[in-house]
């Protein structure tokens, strides 16, 4: 290893040592975001927004697929319209920020900075739902909200984030709570299946739920470090924003009735639980599907004749089916293997005389730093099949890292036992008392991540804490 390589790496501190100063060292190492002036307001820079845009396409082409088409809706929602649904304003009061004063005059009413948008589509939804013909309205929304967290961490928890929100609405009670299943399904699609990132869905606890929701669900990421993270929700609203709103529509019947109602999001966090999930002490690393840049070329003694005409010719095949590049600077090999391995680049091609000589290539997989030497005339096919044996591999290691995070109590001295030696998910019953909820955490700092949907053993028939009788199975952890 070189000296250059050697000196690289010690800039990360080790994830075992410090894992927020490891996460902190891996973003700005790589390039993602930097700090701006505003406290908890971050700037993306284009190594972290090309993962967004990743996240979003994807995310973007499977909304389209099942009928949904954006719009736009205003950034500043008017204090009368949070008022109108009390729990939903109660929820988000602490973290709203206010415009009073524009153009040097001071406003009649505040103006919020949306913290999220039902209420002002909701306005909208009023204005423009005549009919049952009408339904459904499957609309969504990629946009920033502003929530003024106290304690921020780049893509975790800011004060701003990217995100998208569906709103929709529905004529019955049985098409909306399809809609939100249906939209968490594709939730789990763009963390499993692009991000290689494996997930719990379940629904969420009646204390955990969102504001003004009827029932949330969700999915849950284990993190490195063996917390939590919700990467991502889907709410049934029911009627109470289209009844607090007044929003009706002539029914089949000639009457008039209230719309039931759904919202969804996910955002930038899960850039976050990307980087939490699959990175190591090296770096980024990145699967296939995420990558902007598929394959790295790295020159071997790039002034010597014919190396770079045979690079380049590789450069203009590989590009027509992957994302490639090359790094033709002038740093040294170590550098540049070190600088591809901090960036997550999924495979570096190493090439030079010998290599040209034999025809010859010598591929190193960031996943498992495996090197192999691969024929000229196959290396295509090759860096194909890598892509799709990285990207397996990578969701198979974390889904077998969950695996061994998960515990079973069936008592709170088990309970804490694991939280402490295992630090992960705990299977427990718990009877879904909101309390009862409250008690553990307190006691433990673990809050209920989910009621799983594939995970229903009855492992007991009361609760682990207050011993009434269990609602069901419950998923706890520690969270971001």
């Amino acid at each position: 290893m070189s000296k250059n390589k050697d000196n690289f790496v010690k800039e990360i501190t080790k994830m075992e040592d410090d894992f927020a100063q490891w996460y902190t060292d891996i973003i700005t190492k790589a390039d993602l975001v930097d700090y701006s002036p505003v406290k908890g307001f971050m700037v993306i820079k284009s190594n972290g927004y090309a993962l967004w845009e990743s996240i979003q396409s994807f995310a973007d082409q499977k909304f389209k697929e099942t009928g949904h088409t954006n719009c736009y809706f205003p950034l500043l929602i008017p204090e009368s319209l949070l008022d109108k649904e009390a729990d939903h304003v109660e929820g988000f009061a602490p973290e709203v920020a206010w415009v009073t004063e524009a153009g040097g005059e001071e406003l009649a009413e505040r103006l919020a900075i949306r913290p999220t948008s039902e209420t002002i589509i909701c306005s909208m939804y009023k204005k423009w739902l005549r009919s049952y013909r009408d339904l459904p309205y499957l609309y969504n929304q990629w946009c920033s909200v502003v929530r003024w967290e106290k304690s921020t961490r780049p893509f975790l928890r800011t004060s701003e984030f990217l995100w998208q929100e569906g709103h929709t609405l529905h004529e019955t009670k049985k098409e909306a709570e399809e809609e939100t299943l249906q939209m968490l399904e594709i939730y789990r699609q763009v963390a499993e299946d692009l991000m290689a990132m494996p997930v719990v869905c379940g629904k969420k606890s009646e204390r955990e739920k969102f504001a003004g929701a009827v029932d949330t669900y969700t999915m849950e990421a284990l993190m490195h470090d063996g917390k939590a993270l919700q990467a991502g929700t889907s709410h049934y609203l029911g009627q109470h924003f289209s009844t607090a709103f007044d929003i009706t529509y002539q029914d089949r019947d000639g009457g008039l009735s209230h719309p039931h109602q759904t919202s969804w999001g996910i955002s930038t966090r899960l850039i976050g639980g990307l980087i939490m999930v699959h990175s190591d002490n090296r770096g980024l690393v990145l699967p296939p599907k995420m990558a902007t840049k598929q394959v790295r070329i790295i020159p071997i003694q790039q002034h010597k004749e014919g190396v770079m005409d045979k690079v380049n010719e590789i450069y203009a095949q590989l590009k027509k089916t992957l994302k490639v590049d090359i790094d033709d600077t002038d740093k040294t090999p170590g550098y540049k293997f070190n600088e591809a391995e901090m960036l997550g680049i999924p495979v570096r091609v190493e090439i030079g005389p010998r290599d040209i000589a034999n025809n010859q290539a010598v591929l190193v997989r960031r996943d498992t730093f495996e090197k192999e030497q691969v024929s000229l005339d196959k290396l295509e096919d090759r860096l194909h099949e890598l892509m799709d044996e990285i990207q397996k591999n990578l969701f198979d290691r974390a889904k077998a890292r969950n695996e061994e995070r998960t515990s079973t109590a069936h008592n709170m001295d088990e309970f804490k036992k694991a939280l402490e030696e295992k630090p992960g998910f705990v299977r427990a019953m718990h009877c879904g008392d909101p309390d009862c909820e409250l008690e553990i955490k307190d006691e433990t700092s673990a809050t209920l991540r989910c009621f799983p949907f594939d995970d229903n053993e009855r492992i007991a028939d009361t609760c682990i804490n207050c011993g009434k009788k269990a609602a069901g199975l419950a998923y706890f952890a520690k969270a971001y």
